[in-house]
Parts: C-alpha cells; structure tokens; sequence
C-alpha cells in the first residue's frame, strides 16, 4: 500500500509541475505579448537646413595642401589600385589606364586603352585632368563622367584624394604646376554660389563632398584604382 502511495505522489507531483510549466507560459505569453504597429518607425521633428539640406564647403585649396600632402600615403593609397592600373613611365595598359603623367594631361591620355563613349563625351567638356577634375572624378566617378564603365563609389576621405592626387603628380606630372594658394578656398572665404556637399553612397550613388577609402579604375569591373 504504501508504495502504490509513493507513485502516487511521485506521479502527483509531476503533474503538479508540468500545470505549473502551463500556467507560468500562459501567463508570460498575455504579460509579455507584444502587437506589430500600425506604421512603422516614428516621427523625429529635425529642423529643415538650409540650402537644399546641404552644408555649403569650400573647394579644396590646391597650392595649399599639395605641399604638405603625404605621398607616401598616396602610394600605399594607390597600391589598392595595382591590380588594375600601372603608374610608372611605359607601363602597360590593364582592366584600366596606364596612369603616368595622367595630372594635367589630356582626358583618355593612355594611347591604346579602350575607354568608355562616356568618357569621350566628358572630353569634349573638360579635356584635361586638373587638380578639381581630378578630384572631382576620384570623389565620384558615376557622378563626374554619367555612364561611365567604371562602378566603384569613389574616395570619401579627402585627405586620401589629396594624397593620392599628390602623388600621382609626382609620378611623370611634376612640371604641372601647383597653383598658388587662394585666398577664396581658405577658411573664412564665402563658398562661391552652388558648392554643397553631398552624402556619400555607395554602389554609384550620388555623391560630391566627402568620398570613398579607396581608388578607382574605368571599367567593367568593380576594381579599386583610379581611372582617367
């Protein structure tokens, strides 16, 4: 008899537990229920800016920066862009342009490289590679040259475009010369009418200030190296 009444407690207890389990999830389940919202996200009242919402900066100031850029950063940016691009004199032509002399040369300089019909097109608009040009491209190159073949975002820091454009001149360019500084790019200077920066994107978004950590190449690949 009385290990009909042990079982029977052992039993009991079991089933006290698994009730207790039930009730505890039950419970847990009404306090803790948790309804999707109607719409999405909230609304965060951010003061409309000024200017199309874009902060007014001046262009950069060549015959300031250039003197001072790091070349060294330059060629350890522009090592990212081997794979595609050569840069010293005779170099041959791959996925991208030899890159010698490429400041202040012509636009589509490299005799042989199959460049794209919209670089030819930017051409006949701005026909050579100066410093903003340059730059210009290396910030954004979907952006610079539309329809270009190149894919890749662009370089968002700028001290990385400045280094990189410095030492690119320093290799078959250094008779182009460096403008002296103006005092219109300086701190303090009103930025002429229409200068805006731009957020950055990626995947050939739109972009004009600040851009990518890397350089760039024309062509039908996404490769990290500059292209002219």
């Amino acid at each position: 008899m009385s290990g009909d009444l042990k079982w029977n407690k052992i039993m009991g207890a079991c089933l006290g537990t698994a009730f207790a389990i039930l009730v505890v999830q039950q419970v847990s389940s009404a306090v803790y229920n948790t309804k999707a919202p109607e719409k999405m996200g909230y609304f965060v009242d951010v003061p409309e800016e000024a200017a199309g919402g874009a902060e007014a900066v001046l262009p950069i100031d060549w015959g300031t920066v250039l003197p001072t850029a790091d070349l060294a950063a330059g060629e350890a940016a522009f090592a990212r862009c081997q794979a595609c691009h050569t840069a010293n004199s005779g170099g041959a032509n791959g996925i991208g342009p030899n890159l010698y002399a490429v400041m202040g040369g012509p636009v589509m300089h490299a005799a042989g490289f199959a460049y794209s019909d919209a670089m030819a097109k930017h051409k006949a608009e701005a026909p050579t590679w100066g410093y903003d040009e340059m730059d210009k491209f290396l910030t954004a190159p979907g952006r610079y040259v539309p329809g270009t073949k190149m894919s890749f975002a662009g370089i968002r820091d700028e001290q990385t475009r400045i280094n990189l454009i410095a030492w690119l001149r320093s290799n078959g360019s250094a008779g182009f010369a460096i403008p002296a500084p103006d005092p219109a790019r300086q701190p303090g200077a009103e930025p002429a009418e229409g200068e805006v920066a731009t957020e950055a994107a990626v995947d050939g978004t739109e972009v004009e200030a600040g851009v990518a950590d890397t350089a760039t190449t024309e062509t039908t690949n996404p490769a990290e190296a500059p292209a002219a």
